[in-house]
């Protein structure tokens, strides 16, 4: 009996060291994040510290930023933004995103309530005198969304003859774009505060067109495909940038070397295949702009 049980002890104490052996550098539990250290004073450095980051992005477009039924928003703007928070060093989950329509991009960057924003942000040099931007990600093109048995816009000079009515977003390129193709924008041109409600009028025939970006457009033909359909006729280019604040020239710096490096490792186009793979082609990322 007293061998087993110094047998029995001699087989604990094995397991215990093994176990200790493991904790020190083998473990299989290895951290979702590795490690990050930024120079001090950065805003890499503060938000790393923090372990938190706050995402402007919009909640009301399929496949680019749209709030689900948990609550959470999903697509391809929120996976870049969980890619550049990862290169912090900051988790998914300590990811805050706050929904950020168009017309108050600038202000959530300027008031400090979104460290970053990415919401199918146009870069132009409007924007850029009040906020700065990493980028472009990705260059859409302004298009047109029309009920599906609509054969009488067939692109943006449909507009011209002042009879029909097209919605866009308040404080957005494309509703600024589309000023120069109707006779009468007070009366032509409809503004909401987001796109599902643009899409929601469209259906109800109070308008006959939308007009924004062709990859939101996509995702809300693919949401409803027996009712609306998109002309695939872009007639503009519209690059996306990040929203930073106007003088933070190390953090815009430090985002555009995040996606220059993600274009080529996989992780871009894993993104995009993950969210707008279904109803777009990837293209490769496009050059970065370091003014």
């Amino acid at each position: 009996m007293r061998l087993t049980r110094i047998a029995a002890v001699a087989v604990i104490g094995a397991l215990a060291l093994t176990g200790a052996a493991c904790g020190k550098g083998t473990s299989t539990a290895e951290p979702t994040v590795p490690p990050k250290t930024f120079a001090a004073g950065t805003t890499m450095a503060k938000l790393n510290t923090a372990q938190k980051i706050t995402v402007g992005t919009k909640f009301d477009q399929p496949l680019f930023g749209q709030k689900g039924l948990d609550g959470k928003p999903a697509g391809f703007d929120v996976e870049i933004a969980k890619i550049i928070a990862a290169e912090m060093g900051i988790p998914a989950d300590k990811v805050e995103f706050i929904e950020s329509k168009s017309a108050v991009r600038e202000e959530l960057i300027e008031q400090g309530k979104a460290d970053i924003v990415v919401a199918t942000y146009t870069i132009n040099d409007t924007r850029k005198k009040r906020v700065a931007f990493a980028g472009p990600y990705y260059v859409a093109g302004q298009d047109i969304l029309v009920r599906k048995d609509d054969t009488s816009i067939t692109g943006p000079d449909s507009f011209k003859d002042g009879t029909k009515k097209v919605c866009s977003v308040t404080g957005s390129t494309p509703a600024k774009t589309i000023e120069s193709y109707v006779q009468d924008k007070t009366k032509q041109i409809v503004l909401f505060g987001g796109y599902a409600e643009c899409v929601a009028a469209l259906k109800s025939k109070q308008v006959d067109a939308v007009t924004t970006d062709n990859v939101i457009l996509l995702g809300f033909a693919h949401d409803e495909p027996t009712a609306v359909k998109v002309l695939a006729k872009p007639f503009t280019k519209e690059p996306y940038g990040i929203g930073v604040k106007k003088d933070d020239t190390a953090f815009r710096d430090f985002i555009n070397d995040v996606l220059t490096k993600i274009y080529t490792d996989g992780r871009y186009e894993k993104a995009w295949k993950d969210t707008v793979g279904d109803v777009a082609p990837l293209v490769p990322g496009p050059d970065v702009n370091r003014y």
